[in-house]
């Protein structure tokens, strides 16, 4: 908190320093990052395509991993491309407004806090298939999905609505520079000269009550879990019940250990740039990974990736074949395409 001092006005705009520290290697950050975003952007728009056109993906399980999909777009585009335009300089792109600012913290609270509940929702998807199969059609029904989903979104809605009215009620009076990348509470609480305890024990409630609401359904979903497959007296089966949810445990894994991290870390490790480090990973780095883990680690996932490509070469070849066999070459290409794909899934 700034202290407060008469001569000082209030604060309509504020300066988003980003990364200062990296003038002589803004270029390659600019490329990384850009690239990153375009990745993402591209994973998780396949993830929802594939799972939208093949029929055996049509399942509740897919079903909440679009929704997934779907929150990683948007929870890195409120980020990301501010942040490349502070990099180039484009049209102001450090400067942000007071609103603009709030709407930001906003939005980027609101899906982070949907992110958690729809992984809780996807846990008890996983418990459900595996400690009760024969239940599992009526207790997953596309009805109970997507009241479930529903309530996931509306829930992350009404998370960050009483902090950022809280923040609203601060005073700016002082230096508008924000030492981040993205408007974060904790940097825009430095800038205050208004009290800012009220809003800070409300910040720390508020994020526990979502991190502990969540991550109990997660614990207690594969508590059972666990139990479930150490009575399954076959190994095959046992793997067989496991690999349906190892996407989504390593998922929750990184997404949760990161948040973890940021809020149960010792002082001495709380510096500035440390903070950007970690709000990277969880920002950036882990929505880019999860398509990759869902396509990795799920062979249904993989599978129907492997047939769209397939499907889309052999469509290719025979299109060629009509219009012309000048490229004998090309035809080769995409059949050795379409065999090493089967191969891989």
């Amino acid at each position: 908190m700034q202290p407060y001092a008469p001569n000082w006005t209030h604060v309509t705009e504020f300066v988003i320093v980003g990364f200062a520290g990296v003038h002589e290697a803004r270029p390659l950050f600019f490329t990384l990052f850009l690239t990153m975003y375009l990745f993402t952007l591209v994973e998780n728009l396949a993830i929802i395509v594939v799972v939208a056109l093949d029929h055996r993906l049509r399942r509740p399980m897919y079903f909440f991993l679009t929704h997934l999909s779907c929150l990683e777009i948007w929870y890195t585009s409120v980020t990301v491309p501010k942040m490349l335009a502070g990099f180039i300089g484009v049209g102001g792109g450090k400067n942000i407004s007071y609103a603009g600012c709030l709407s930001q913290l906003f939005i980027f609270t609101f899906l982070g806090a949907t992110e958690c509940f729809l992984l809780a929702a996807m846990a008890y998807d996983r418990y459900v298939a595996i400690c009760m199969p024969l239940r599992y059609a009526a207790l997953v029904s596309w009805g109970a999905c997507i009241r479930l989903a529903a309530a996931c979104w509306l829930a992350g809605l009404l998370t960050p609505v009483l902090p950022i009215y809280l923040m609203s009620q601060l005073t700016f009076c002082g230096p508008n520079v924000i030492d981040h990348f993205f408007c974060d509470a904790s940097p825009l609480l430095a800038l205050s000269c208004s009290d800012v305890t009220l809003k800070e024990t409300t910040d720390f409630l508020v994020s526990l009550a979502v991190l502990l609401a969540s991550s109990t359904v997660i614990s207690v979903s594969y508590g059972n879990i666990v139990w479930t497959l150490l009575h399954i007296h076959s190994a095959a089966e046992r793997r067989k019940a496991f690999s349906t949810c190892a996407a989504h445990l390593t998922v929750v894994s990184l997404f949760y250990g990161t948040l973890f991290f940021m809020y149960v870390r010792t002082k001495v490790a709380s510096s500035v740039n440390f903070n950007k480090v970690v709000s990277v990973f969880y920002s950036i780095v882990t929505p880019m990974l999860n398509p990759l883990i869902y396509s990795l680690r799920n062979r249904e996932v993989k599978g129907a990736l492997g047939r769209a490509l397939s499907l889309r070469s052999w469509k290719g070849q025979q299109g060629g074949r009509k219009n012309s066999n000048s490229n004998p070459g090309n035809a080769f290409w995409i059949l050795t395409l379409r065999t090493t794909l089967w191969e891989v899934s």
